[in-house]
């Protein structure tokens, strides 16, 4: 009887399973933007074992794939340049359409509240700009806020054409970058909203990153807990992240570090760390432009400045590219800087330049580069200059210089030529330079493309 019954079980599960229907992950649906002239995966789940056909609008090419015994499949098609709409039908045990595909540039947009932050938070630009915000040529995708201890398939979320409604509630540096990006290119822009107000980077790494690194583990060792996000290593990386590594994107904007200031010395590794295990497992090396965090008032030593010092740092990472925002704060004591527009520009502008080969001109602002000590005058060279160095004010502030007692006073500075000189008539032999290095500077100091000088110190002590 037992065997009977095995048997009958057997069998019932076998007859369930073989009739299982094709399902997809939440970011493969109807509106989506596919990025173009690649080869992109598409991926799901059905009955184990089962053929599957794809075709797709835009050719006449069949795609088969089988699933495999873990009931999974995934196969890669061909997109063709920008353009649609198109459809793709997908047949197993059941048939799925999805309807008004575009072929486009796909960006993802990470971080923390600075990236999240839109017109229904009463942000101004966005509220003003939602209005005319109507164009079915930009495509969003929210991935809900969700954590997990372990990688997951899926994330909730579906994609949104851009209307005045749905623009109001998405990141407004990711929607005012993609506008400016369909603006210059004239094609389809996929966006994907990944971000979580008040996470440090620990939460979006891998746990390996962390582990492996003895640095990078004092500091996430070093967080605190706080209510309303998570902070432990992977939990958003797992939700978040992970489940749509296998969706082709162009590459990556993210606006984040204020969460990592108290753990500053970790954050180059990490932060680098984080930008190459997402390559790794999108198995891409996508180009990742990111926000300086902006001048504010954390009323703790220079926290921030060593925070913006680590992350100039890391743009020196290959296929990576910092903004400095120093000039758009309005209010240091406002941890939200207001003016998002002028933020996604300058990004856009990165982009546009690197990878789509538009002549932007220049698009970073000055870097320090060297110090060379001539008697009692500190010459400072540097670097993205473009047409010169130039002060908005009558004179250069918040330079301050030192000599072998390692004390910092106020130095006189000037711009001559390409360089700029500091002074001090009580330091006879100058050792030491720094330029708006603390946390609330906003210096006055820019190339004469608009772009600020970077702060910066030329010791390190």
């Amino acid at each position: 009887m037992k065997k009977q019954l095995l048997i009958i079980f057997l069998f019932c599960f076998a007859t369930i399973a073989s009739k299982a229907n094709v399902r997809l992950p939440n970011i493969i649906g109807s509106h989506m933007v596919l990025q173009q002239k690649s080869t992109v995966k598409l991926w799901g789940w059905s009955a184990p074992a089962e053929s599957i056909t794809i075709k797709v609008s835009w050719d006449t090419t069949t795609y088969k794939v089988v699933a495999g015994r873990d009931a999974k499949w995934i196969t890669s098609i061909k997109t063709p340049e920008a353009g649609g709409s198109y459809s793709i039908t997908i047949k197993g045990n059941n048939t799925i359409k999805l309807e008004d595909v575009l072929i486009g540039e796909v960006w993802l947009c990470g971080g923390q509240s600075n990236m999240e932050w839109s017109g229904d938070q009463n942000l101004p630009q966005s509220k003003v700009e939602a209005p005319n915000a109507t164009n079915n040529k930009i495509r969003f995708f929210y991935v809900a806020k969700s954590t997990s201890a372990f990688p997951q398939d899926n994330v909730d979320g579906k994609w949104m054409v851009c209307t005045p409604e749905e623009m109001i509630h998405f990141s407004a540096i990711g929607y005012f970058y993609g506008k400016n990006l369909f603006e210059k290119l004239n094609c389809p822009i996929g966006l994907i909203n990944s971000n979580w107000g008040g996470t440090p980077a620990e939460t979006w790494t891998p746990d390996y990153v962390i582990n492996n690194d003895q640095i990078i583990k004092k500091g996430a060792d070093a967080l605190k807990p706080s209510e309303g996000w998570p902070y432990k290593t992977g939990l958003a990386y797992n939700a978040m992240i992970y489940p749509i590594t296998n969706y082709t994107i162009a590459g990556a904007i993210w606006y984040q570090g204020e969460s990592n200031t108290q753990t500053y010395y970790a954050y180059e590794k990490l932060f680098i760390g984080m930008i190459d295990a997402w390559r790794q497992q999108w198995n891409k090396e996508f180009p990742f432009y990111f926000v300086q965090i902006a001048p504010y008032t954390y009323g703790n030593k220079n926290i921030g400045a060593l925070l913006r010092e680590t992350q100039t740092k890391a743009a020196a990472f290959p296929n990576t590219g910092m903004v400095v925002i120093s000039d758009l704060i309005p209010d240091t004591t406002n941890i939200h800087p207001t003016l998002k527009i002028e933020v996604a520009n300058r990004l856009a502008n990165i982009a546009l330049k690197n990878i789509y080969n538009q002549n932007m001109g220049v698009v970073n602002g000055p870097l320090y580069e060297s110090l060379q000590v001539e008697k009692e005058k500190a010459i400072l060279s540097f670097s993205n200059i473009g047409a010169g160095l130039m002060c908005k004010d009558k004179e250069l502030n918040h330079f301050e210089i030192a000599g072998a007692d390692h004390l910092f006073v106020p130095g006189t500075a000037k711009i001559i030529g390409d360089k700029i000189i500091v002074t001090n008539k009580n330091i006879k032999a100058p050792v030491a330079v720094r330029y708006a290095f603390n946390n609330t500077a906003i210096g006055n100091v820019f190339n004469k493309e608009g772009l600020p000088l970077n702060l910066f110190r030329t010791d390190n002590w």
